[in-house]
Protein backbone atom coordinates (compact mmCIF):
# COMPACT_ATOMS: atom_id res chain seq x y z
CA UNK A 1 0.00 0.00 0.00
CA UNK A 2 1.39 3.38 -1.15
CA UNK A 3 1.29 6.45 1.46
CA UNK A 4 0.22 9.39 -0.44
CA UNK A 5 1.33 12.21 1.50
CA UNK A 6 0.99 15.75 0.77
CA UNK A 7 5.36 16.00 1.12
CA UNK A 8 5.16 13.52 -1.87
CA UNK A 9 6.76 14.62 -4.82
CA UNK A 10 4.94 12.96 -7.33
CA UNK A 11 2.15 14.83 -5.80
CA UNK A 12 2.64 18.60 -7.41
CA UNK A 13 -0.24 20.63 -6.68
CA UNK A 14 -1.12 23.72 -8.59
CA UNK A 15 0.97 26.66 -7.35
CA UNK A 16 -0.95 30.18 -7.07
CA UNK A 17 1.48 32.68 -8.04
CA UNK A 18 2.57 35.31 -5.54
CA UNK A 19 1.10 38.24 -6.07
CA UNK A 20 3.98 40.71 -5.40
CA UNK A 21 4.39 44.41 -3.80
CA UNK A 22 4.99 47.23 -6.16
CA UNK A 23 7.49 50.31 -5.20
CA UNK A 24 7.18 53.52 -6.65
CA UNK A 25 10.16 55.72 -7.70
CA UNK A 26 10.93 59.27 -8.64
CA UNK A 27 14.05 59.84 -10.74
CA UNK A 28 15.47 63.29 -9.08
CA UNK A 29 17.16 63.50 -12.79
CA UNK A 30 14.01 63.70 -14.24
CA UNK A 31 10.78 65.05 -12.56
CA UNK A 32 8.49 63.49 -14.76
CA UNK A 33 9.92 59.64 -14.38
CA UNK A 34 8.92 56.80 -12.43
CA UNK A 35 9.65 53.80 -11.81
CA UNK A 36 8.14 50.37 -10.68
CA UNK A 37 10.62 48.45 -8.47
CA UNK A 38 10.46 44.87 -6.92
CA UNK A 39 12.52 45.96 -3.57
CA UNK A 40 12.63 48.85 -1.82
CA UNK A 41 16.10 50.09 -2.10
CA UNK A 42 15.47 50.07 -5.89
CA UNK A 43 18.86 48.91 -6.49
CA UNK A 44 18.10 47.33 -10.19
CA UNK A 45 16.58 50.73 -11.42
CA UNK A 46 18.45 52.30 -14.10
CA UNK A 47 21.26 54.47 -13.08
CA UNK A 48 20.91 56.95 -15.71
CA UNK A 49 18.04 58.30 -14.41
CA UNK A 50 18.99 58.27 -10.92
CA UNK A 51 19.52 59.15 -7.96
CA UNK A 52 15.98 56.80 -7.48
CA UNK A 53 13.49 58.13 -4.44
CA UNK A 54 10.81 55.73 -3.12
CA UNK A 55 7.36 57.69 -3.20
CA UNK A 56 5.43 54.86 -2.33
CA UNK A 57 3.93 51.24 -2.54
CA UNK A 58 1.34 49.09 -4.35
CA UNK A 59 0.43 46.47 -1.74
CA UNK A 60 -0.67 42.84 -3.25
CA UNK A 61 -4.25 42.35 -4.50
CA UNK A 62 -4.23 46.74 -4.92
CA UNK A 63 -4.46 47.77 -8.40
CA UNK A 64 -1.39 50.66 -9.85
CA UNK A 65 -1.60 53.91 -10.22
CA UNK A 66 -2.82 55.99 -13.28
CA UNK A 67 -4.77 53.14 -14.30
CA UNK A 68 -1.84 51.05 -15.20
CA UNK A 69 -1.46 47.01 -15.87
CA UNK A 70 -0.64 44.89 -13.13
CA UNK A 71 0.49 42.27 -14.95
CA UNK A 72 2.48 44.18 -17.44
CA UNK A 73 4.55 45.66 -14.57
CA UNK A 74 4.55 42.94 -12.91
CA UNK A 75 6.36 41.22 -15.78
CA UNK A 76 8.60 43.92 -15.96
CA UNK A 77 10.17 43.44 -12.70
CA UNK A 78 10.53 40.17 -12.88
CA UNK A 79 12.22 40.28 -16.56
CA UNK A 80 14.63 43.52 -15.94
CA UNK A 81 14.08 44.39 -12.43
CA UNK A 82 11.71 47.30 -13.29
CA UNK A 83 9.58 49.17 -15.46
CA UNK A 84 9.71 52.83 -16.47
CA UNK A 85 7.24 55.42 -16.94
CA UNK A 86 6.48 58.61 -17.43
CA UNK A 87 3.64 62.02 -16.22
CA UNK A 88 2.05 63.41 -18.07
CA UNK A 89 2.81 66.99 -18.35
CA UNK A 90 -0.94 68.10 -16.82
CA UNK A 91 0.00 65.64 -13.76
Amino acid sequence: MLNESAENDNNVAPQQSEIMRIFVFKSEANPHLRAFGGDLAGIQLPKQFGPWRAIGAVAPGQNPPHSLSRDVIEEAIKEQGFQLWRLSKRD
